[in-house]
């Protein structure tokens, strides 16, 4: 099998449906963009899981004079109400799930509020109407529910608050954003298949004279197919090398140098790490995809 004669077959068909072979670039460009930016969306999502995750704390509060739930209705939860709580939290069924206890008294919160707002609110509370409280960290925080389950409606216990899930929306919103993305990024796909497969029909078609002469001779259809397929690869891997290009664009600019110094309460970023690694997926990718599609189309045309 001469390589020359083949790629100079190949550069052939390209020249002869310029038109086509840019539609495909265009295409495969976008739809591997999506593709990139899905995957680097969800590894976001990962990292900032695994930040707060780490640093979210479940809080047991403790009733006060103000609690207004029916499990405070004796009052200001009493030394024999903490004290259970604190068994609970330190016995053999839940101390294996948690990583640090701190018990914070009503004094204590007491004096956080007026250092953290200032001494004019001294007067305005006091410190029976703080709330004694365990801050939890737990070795997994997705077993935050066991704690929840544990203590909520227990009796001198107001509420158990697991502060991730004030996260979960934004969290749900990225996702729904990132199966945008992917949903996206497969129509897209679809299309780059099909145009890539136009192209190849096409392209055969326009050098049917040819093929019929090569078959005469007995060339082998690995010889013939071979040029074909190699179109539909060179226009993908152009195309994804402008995807991967803009991708690492996107996360210089976009996230490196904009997004990671205006968005102070997310302090874990992907980065151009992440990027070089998206870039090998989006290429194999594309040139998979058009690989098997180009080879389908002409071995379909040359049965027909």
């Amino acid at each position: 099998m001469r390589f020359g004669l083949i790629m100079s077959e190949a550069f052939t068909g390209l020249r002869r449906n310029l038109s086509m072979v840019v539609s495909v670039v265009l295409v495969t460009f976008v739809s591997l963009t999506f593709v990139g930016a899905a995957i680097l969306m969800q590894m976001q999502i990962g990292k900032m899981q695994d930040y707060w995750a780490d640093r979210a704390q479940v809080q047991i509060f403790m009733c006060t004079s103000i609690s207004q739930t029916d499990t405070c209705a004796a009052g200001v939860a009493t030394e024999e109400q903490v004290t259970a709580v604190r068994e609970q939290l330190e016995g053999e069924a839940l101390s294996p799930l948690i990583r640090d206890l701190r018990f914070e008294s009503s004094q204590e919160a007491y004096d956080n509020v007026v250092e953290l707002l200032g001494e004019d609110y001294a007067s305005v509370i006091t410190p029976d109407q703080m709330n004694q409280t365990f801050w939890i960290n737990l070795v997994d925080h997705r077993q935050s529910d066991v704690i929840s389950e544990a203590f909520t409606g227990m009796q001198g216990v107001e509420e158990v608050n697991d502060e991730l899930q004030y996260l979960e929306p934004l969290f749900s919103a990225l996702t729904i954003a990132t199966y945008i993305a992917v949903g996206i990024a497969a129509l897209m796909l679809i299309a780059a298949v099909l145009l890539i497969a136009t192209t190849i029909r096409l392209s055969a078609y326009a050098r049917r004279r040819e093929l019929g002469i090569m078959r005469l001779v007995g060339a082998s259809n690995r010889f013939i197919q071979t040029p074909f397929i190699l179109e539909g690869v060179f226009a993908a891997l152009i195309g994804s090398l402008l995807a991967s290009a803009a991708v690492i664009a996107g996360v210089h600019f976009g996230v490196d140098q904009y997004l990671r110094n205006r968005v102070e309460f997310v302090t874990t970023w992907v980065g151009m790490g992440e990027a070089w690694l998206v870039v090998p997926a989006l290429i194999l990718v594309g040139v998979a995809l058009a690989a098997l599609s180009a080879g389908f189309a002409i071995r379909r045309w040359l049965r027909a």
